[in-house]
């Protein structure tokens, strides 16, 4: 018990701590933990991330920079583990995809595609959809592209979650609800949106669209 409790006090004292350079080193010490005693954090997994989301919105910037890093690299090691945090995970990352800071904005689409290629796929997608209508920016179109990509791979496994979760996007999008978002992408990204629907619902998406206004 005590080789337990040891580190993840240590790793909370450091995430909390009011010093910049602290709260880095606890960074670097999740990740190594991570690395070396992933049962250790995958059973204290929602503990661990009631310290460590708050790195991700850090006021400073080396800090949720480097915390993003952190969880892109996490996340492909403990898998499944992170499931359970998926919620506040897409909140957190999502949160930075319009940061104005071109490393913090990387970083964050990174540990989104990340999240993509180790998760499961039918949560992320429903919880993309959630996020979707309180974005705004490139955030909502960095979204868009993920929902987009999550559409082959969910639509043969649980249809109903596509179109419960992905056809309202789409019909947003096509009501102009997204707007304004200042981007010559939006056509581009709403097209491939539209494709990869008609792809796997072909007529389907017909006869929707026609109760659509």
């Amino acid at each position: 018990a005590v080789e337990e409790t040891e580190p993840l006090q240590k790793l909370y004292h450091l995430l909390e701590a009011k010093g910049f350079q602290t709260r880095l080193e606890g960074v670097a010490l999740l990740l190594d933990l991570c690395k070396t005693r992933p049962q250790l954090i995958s059973t204290n997994i929602v503990q661990i991330f009631d310290c460590f989301i708050l790195r991700i919105a850090d006021s400073h910037k080396k800090v949720k920079q480097k915390a993003l890093d952190v969880l892109a690299e996490i996340i492909g090691v403990l898998e499944d583990a992170m499931n359970p945090e998926i919620i506040r995970l897409v909140e957190g990352i999502t949160k930075n995809l319009n940061s104005k800071d071109p490393g913090v904005h990387a970083a964050a689409v990174k540990a989104l595609e990340e999240s993509i290629a180790h998760l499961d796929k039918v949560s992320l997608m429903k919880e993309f959809s959630h996020q979707w209508s309180q974005l705004s920016g490139q955030a909502l179109l960095d979204v868009t592209e993920r929902i987009t990509v999550l559409v082959e791979w969910v639509y043969p496994r649980s249809p109903e979650v596509i179109q419960r979760y992905a056809l309202p996007v789409l019909w947003s999008f096509l009501g102009n609800k997204a707007l304004p978002v200042r981007s010559a992408n939006v056509r581009t990204v709403l097209t491939k949106l539209a494709s990869a629907l008609y792809n796997v619902m072909g007529n389907k998406l017909k006869k929707r669209a026609a109760s659509q206004p």
